[in-house]
């Protein structure tokens, strides 16, 4: 194995991610950087062009309050985000990235992003908070802005950031491997912001086989913000709430714009529509059965019910939402005829934009969207921040509409000081989506820098000795598969080490099987709880067995490391709080009801990562101040 180069890199204030948030946070600390003479750094593991949820395109913008033109208040978007979450949800964190996104989206569209605009100029919705654009080239629009703001001789690209640097409950730091180059890194820093994503690869996901690697949330989404934030002994929050999307079958292909633009109607194979014939069991979730629109889990639960009593597959009815539009022009047979183009041509660009993968599988199947019904189904759970999930760390809000109890001196710093979380990493502030992320992005950045400028005179991260430490742990792997790889003829089985995939598959099944994956149709119980934390002691005790033959796999180690962490505080969060709060997403069969009372609070979880203990707690939830 050859040596690796230790590359030390000295700056103010330093970004971890190349996502939507990342690209936020690269453009405001650019600006007050300039202004009070700070260095930014940005650190992402591939290319910022690509990176991140909206790596591929999107077809819509899905957080736009319109407050400019008084569509919307920024209380009308909090009542949503709490009636989604059902009730669990910070409302200072979402209140303040509602009150900032409208900027964020103006400044896309000045960048060069097209939004959709009708006649009169006005921006098409897709529904009340979702803007409709041409986003294939969303991410590259928003990523130039960033390089341009920060300069790429601040950027460092392909380098993968394996955990913190931390001194005295102080994060000053991190470090990582390139996967290009023998190169180890440790970056030193005053603020820390932590914006790399969610987590796909935890569960084993409904496509298998030939369809293996095909997710819906990107799958290079590998829970390094959770890892990175859990290690520093940062608190934790909804680490119970997964996101299971109902998207179109075995491509996860988008919905949003049937439901939304096209007002079409999911059914099951007779032809009932189960929000409508099931609409009686939203009763028993009190205000939350009652509100519209009904909460994403809810809706996902009434189809599995369905499901459960035998009257799968789902189907979306395309073919009627098209009819239903074009018959509008049915006394002109030529306006008929365009508008069915028209239709079925923005049904395709749908998926172009975003899913280029459902778009062949469409053809594959010889589905014609103005001809055919297309099926649906729930996909595996994923742990994400910015969408309808919650999970991430506990932030402070800000001054002047947190409550007292939820702010502790920088907007978005986590319980450790200078460790700043936006995007999918930071907790109980869903439905930023990708404008409110790049909005939060900014909130962190511009707290990050105030933050740095407060602790201009602290002193740099020193220890030397402990960074030797973990540059041997990071590279561990090359060196387990290199002592062992003489044990076995074939490298793909080895008593010596387990390679990556193989460890991933592992952590899959048990998840799957135990804490509420697809094969077990979403629940669970404790018991089944208790022996996953069994299994997946097991598994950290294996961890140390990874192997790796190359800088590729060794990047794969580290991803399923990381994996692994995020799911035991899903596993230890689920255990804790003892009911079911979001059915659709999850049941505990054991304790199946929703308990509207005792358990209205946020579940939080810390690691000490002195003695590797977890503790749990219930933390009451606050409104704003307003």
């Amino acid at each position: 194995m050859e040596p690796f180069e230790t590359v030390e890199v000295k700056t103010d204030v330093l970004i971890l991610g190349g996502g939507m948030s990342a690209c936020g946070a690269a453009v405001e600390a650019a600006y007050w950087a300039k202004k009070e003479g700070l260095k930014v750094t940005l650190v992402d593991k591939a290319a910022l062009d690509r990176s991140g949820a909206v790596a591929m395109g999107l077809s819509a913008i899905n957080q736009y309050v319109g407050l400019k033109d008084s569509e919307n208040t920024i209380q009308d978007y909090v009542d949503y985000v709490r009636n989604d979450l059902m009730g669990i949800t910070r409302e200072d964190l979402v209140a303040n990235i509602a009150r900032h996104v409208d900027s964020s989206v103006h400044l896309f569209e000045k960048w060069g992003l097209p939004i959709w605009k009708d006649d009169d100029g006005k921006y098409v919705h897709e529904g009340r908070w979702q803007l409709m654009i041409n986003g294939e080239s969303y991410k590259p629009i928003v990523a130039e802005a960033a390089k341009n703001a920060l300069g790429m001789e601040n950027i460092y690209e392909r380098v993968f950031i394996t955990g913190p640097l931390m001194e005295d409950n102080v994060c000053k730091g991190a470090v990582g491997f390139s996967v290009r180059e023998n190169k180890f890194y440790v970056f030193k820093a005053k603020a820390v912001l932590v914006a790399m994503g969610g987590a796909v690869g935890i569960f084993k996901p409904r496509s298998s086989g030939e369809g293996a690697g095909r997710a819906w949330y990107p799958p290079f989404n590998s829970a390094a913000s959770a890892y990175f934030t859990i290690k520093a002994g940062a608190e934790m929050t909804c680490q119970e709430v997964r996101f299971i999307p109902v998207r179109f079958k075995d491509a996860y292909g988008p919905v949003g714009a049937w439901f939304l633009l096209f007002k079409s109607r999911a059914t099951n194979a007779h032809d009932e529509n189960y929000m409508e014939t099931r609409a009686t069991d939203l009763k028993k979730y009190g205000q939350y059965g009652e509100v519209k629109p009904v909460p994403a889990n809810l809706r996902n639960y009434l189809m599995m019910r369905d499901i459960e009593d035998g009257k799968g597959p789902i189907f979306m009815r395309t073919e009627e939402a098209i009819s239903a539009i074009a018959d509008l022009y049915q006394d002109d047979p030529k306006a008929f005829k365009k508008k069915i183009r028209s239709l079925e041509n923005e049904a395709w660009e749908d998926f172009l934009d975003m899913t280029i993968s459902q778009a062949l599988l469409w053809a594959a199947t010889n589905i014609e969207p103005d001809k055919s019904k297309s099926e649906i189904a729930a996909a595996e759970p994923y742990f994400i921040g910015s969408h309808s999930g919650a999970s991430g760390a506990w932030v402070s809000g800000p001054e002047d509409l947190a409550p007292e109890e939820y702010f502790w001196g920088y907007t978005n710093m986590t319980t450790v000081n200078g460790l700043f979380a936006a995007g999918d990493a930071s907790g109980a502030s869903s439905h930023k989506f990708s404008s409110g992320s790049h909005a939060e992005g900014r909130i962190a950045a511009k707290a990050a820098c105030r933050y740095a400028l407060d602790h201009k005179g602290q002193t740099e991260y020193c220890n030397d000795g402990e960074i030797e430490k973990q540059k041997e742990n990071v590279f561990k792997p090359l060196q387990v598969f290199e002592a062992a790889q003489h044990l076995s003829t074939d490298p793909e089985i080895n008593p010596g080490y387990i390679l990556p995939n193989m460890f991933q598959m592992r952590l899959q099944k048990m998840m799957d099987e135990y804490a509420g994956g697809v094969s077990s149709q979403f629940k669970t119980s404790k018991p089944g709880l208790e022996k996953c934390l069994e299994l997946l002691t097991f598994l950290i005790e294996d961890s140390d067995k990874l192997g790796a033959r190359n800088s590729h796999e060794l990047m794969r180690c580290w991803e399923n490391r990381h994996r692994m962490y995020q799911a035991i505080a899903h596993v230890r969060s689920l255990m804790f709080r003892d009911e079911t709060r979001w059915p659709g997403y999850y049941v505990r069969t054991d304790a199946p009801e929703i308990s509207l009372d005792k358990w209205h609070c946020f579940v939080n979880a810390t690691l000490d990562p002195q003695t590797n203990e977890w503790s749990m707690k219930a933390v009451p939830i606050k409104s704003m101040n307003v």
